[in-house]
């Protein structure tokens, strides 16, 4: 039996997309393995939003072709593939077949045909024919699994490759997401991610939005956690936002990305809202929800950015104050808007600002976490500990949270009691 050994880099779009193409091949008589020097096929999928995860794939395949198996096929899949085409062939002479982000569903016959005499072969294109139309469904996937309900974006702010990589914005019908819900339900799933590059702005079904769907998903029975990322601030809707007060299913918590609390820095960015909007936004889903834990992304050095933009950014985040969030050096990708603007910040500054940003995020994070000791929650158990007799999983807010709990327990929801925390995680205790 073919074995195929699977690495995934970037966003959790591709984590989905490689599990996705896992299904493909295990269909198709393949089974996976974590061990590379035994795999017949190497699939690396890719990401191309920052430079180096574009670097750490290069890396990678250097490394483990070294070691792979005389004939195995090394595969690169994703949006390096859509971005660099026929480029990273050059670049990197051990790829056999690489795949764009649109086409993954031909992979396995790509594989079956493939012919090294006939040269190395590159599927990137965008077909008229939806990529979900054509896969089977779930093979397997742990208590806590992604779904994507939308895909490609139409934003096209300065600085981003995804609607050169992804295509214009996509919706899969609600009848698709519900049939793979339910079959991921049906293989163990407890909880479900669902996933888009503008998530909130599915449109799958005239009229209705992502708090519909939501609605929808929340009657299957045996689903008993909905989640979803990554949200569009501008884009977020009435009825999504009260969705998180009369869906009991519908976690607590929800990733609403700002980039910058500069007004002139959003307005470059091409981000279609103001510092006052996206408040407002904030407002209306703590009035709807008290509780409910606010994520963002934020990056600093993007070029113009004053010191007082910076400042700016530091006194929003103040202001709203972040359950977690995620922030990175601006990174300029080839072929952007914002890789040709002036005033381009050096690397020194964006460093000791992404310092200043991080350290007040991170402190606000510790904050948050802190202030649920004491308190009882329903966690899902994901996976092991690294020490003995631990299990890892979830809290409703989105904070890993580490149990000392029975294997049995693994992929169950179980009461915690929190006993302590600190910036990055929970410790919990179980409640009999």
């Amino acid at each position: 039996m073919a074995k195929v050994y699977i690495k995934t880099f970037g966003c959790q779009m591709n984590v989905y997309d490689s599990a996705r193409m896992r299904d493909a091949l295990l269909v198709h008589g393949y089974k996976e393995t974590d061990n590379p020097d035994v795999a017949d096929i190497l699939l690396f999928n890719t990401c191309h939003i920052r430079e180096k995860a574009s670097e750490k794939l290069f890396s990678e395949i250097g490394r483990v072709a070294r070691g792979k198996k005389k004939n195995a096929l090394v595969v690169v899949a994703g949006c390096v593939v859509q971005a660099e085409g026929a480029e990273i062939l050059k670049r990197c002479h051990d790829i056999d077949i690489a795949i764009g982000p649109q086409n993954y569903h031909q992979l396995p016959e790509l594989i079956a045909k493939y012919n090294r005499k006939n040269g190395r072969k590159i599927v990137a294109d965008f077909p008229a024919e939806s990529k979900f139309d054509f896969l089977p469904e779930p093979q397997k996937n742990a208590a806590s699994a992604f779904l994507a309900v939308q895909e490609g974006c139409d934003n096209f702010c300065s600085y981003c490759v995804v609607p050169y990589t992804r295509g214009c914005e996509y919706s899969r019908p609600s009848k698709d997401i519900l049939a793979e819900a339910r079959a991921l339900v049906k293989n163990g799933a407890k909880e479900i991610m669902l996933l888009g590059q503008n998530v909130n702005c599915w449109h799958g079904d005239k009229g209705r939005d992502l708090g519909d769907l939501i609605r929808d998903l929340a009657k299957i029975r045996d689903l008993k956690r909905i989640r979803y990322t990554t949200s569009y601030p501008s884009k977020i809707t009435k009825n999504l936002i009260s969705a998180h007060a009369n869906c009991k299913k519908l976690m607590p918590y929800i990733h609403i990305p700002i980039q910058s609390g500069s007004d002139a820095v959003l307005k470059a960015m091409n981000r279609k809202y103001t510092v006052a909007e996206y408040e407002k936004i904030v407002a209306a889903f703590r009035k709807m929800r008290p509780d409910i834990a606010i994520s963002s992304d934020f990056i600093v050095g993007f070029p113009g950015e004053t010191e007082k933009d910076f400042n700016d950014t530091l006194e929003l985040v103040k202001r709203v104050g972040y359950a977690s969030s995620f922030s990175f050096k601006y990174s300029s990708r080839p072929g952007t808007p914002a890789s040709l603007m002036k005033n381009q910040i050096p690397e020194d500054v964006k460093t000791k600002r992404l310092i200043k940003l991080q350290a007040l995020l991170l402190s606000q994070q510790r904050a948050f976490n802190e202030a649920t000791i004491g308190k009882e929650f329903e966690v899902l158990l994901t996976e092991v500990g690294k020490n003995p007799g631990q299990l890892i999983g979830y809290s409703p807010y989105m904070q890993g949270t580490v149990v000392k709990a029975p294997k049995k327990l693994l992929g169950q929801i179980v009461r915690v009691k929190v006993t302590g925390a600190s910036a990055t995680a929970l410790q919990a205790e179980l409640i009999a």
